[in-house]
């Protein structure tokens, strides 16, 4: 048998995440809206999946661990780099005032301004481009959110955080991750803490890996 939304609610509280706020964005939130197709029957499981390109949607649990990280009180301005196909963004979207999130791949980005409209999400801004470079036309950001792994942040992404806000990247060379919260102080970014250990694709950019390096 199929496993639920119920089931995935579940899956990510079993997780660790507490915040009722992302619990229940998760509840209200249907994934099998955000994946292709042929995957519907394995939407509600709390595993990655394969969405072209060699991209995988990050798993929820994991998505909802990024975001209570971020500690999102509801008038904020996000930015997402990683689109995939919309759902961490429709979830991020519930939770704050604004979200702009950007993906490399035009095609994913279609997807998802489909499937984020379908469910009447409109506080969504979707763009096509090198989130590594960040979206400066609408910094500052209250939060920044990575989807792609890098060693380090890149300093666009830090550059166009608020003071006082927080960003979430998994830093590593991608497959083996520690995702990392930061904050943004007057001095600069500081590290706080490793939310979990985690894999994730690579940050590919002008700030990020080049596309084709080992």
């Amino acid at each position: 048998m199929s496993a639920s939304p119920g089931d995935l609610v579940r899956a990510v509280r079993a997780a660790g995440v507490r915040d009722p706020r992302v619990l229940r964005a998760i509840e209200a939130t249907p994934r099998a809206g955000f994946v292709p197709e042929e995957q519907v029957a394995d939407a509600y499981e709390d595993e990655p999946i394969p969405i072209g390109h060699q991209q995988v949607t990050t798993q929820p649990s994991l998505s909802a661990r990024v975001i209570e990280g971020l500690a999102l009180a509801g008038d904020e301005r996000v930015l997402e780099v990683g689109t995939g196909l919309g759902f961490q963004t429709a979830l991020l979207a519930r939770l704050a005032a604004e979200v702009v999130t950007i993906d490399r791949w035009p095609d994913l980005v279609r997807q998802a301004r489909r499937s984020l409209a379908r469910e009447g999400i409109g506080n969504v801004v979707l763009l096509v481009g090198d989130g590594s470079r960040g979206v400066p036309d609408h910094a500052p950001y209250d939060a920044v959110v990575v989807s792609a792994a890098f060693p380090e942040v890149p300093p666009p992404l830090a550059g166009q955080l608020r003071p006082g806000g927080r960003l979430v990247q998994p830093i590593g060379p991608g497959g083996h991750e520690e995702v990392v919260l930061f904050e943004r102080t007057e001095t600069g970014l500081e590290r706080r803490e490793v939310l979990t250990l985690a894999r994730y694709v690579r940050l590919y950019g002008e700030y990020g890996f080049t596309p084709g390096s080992p």
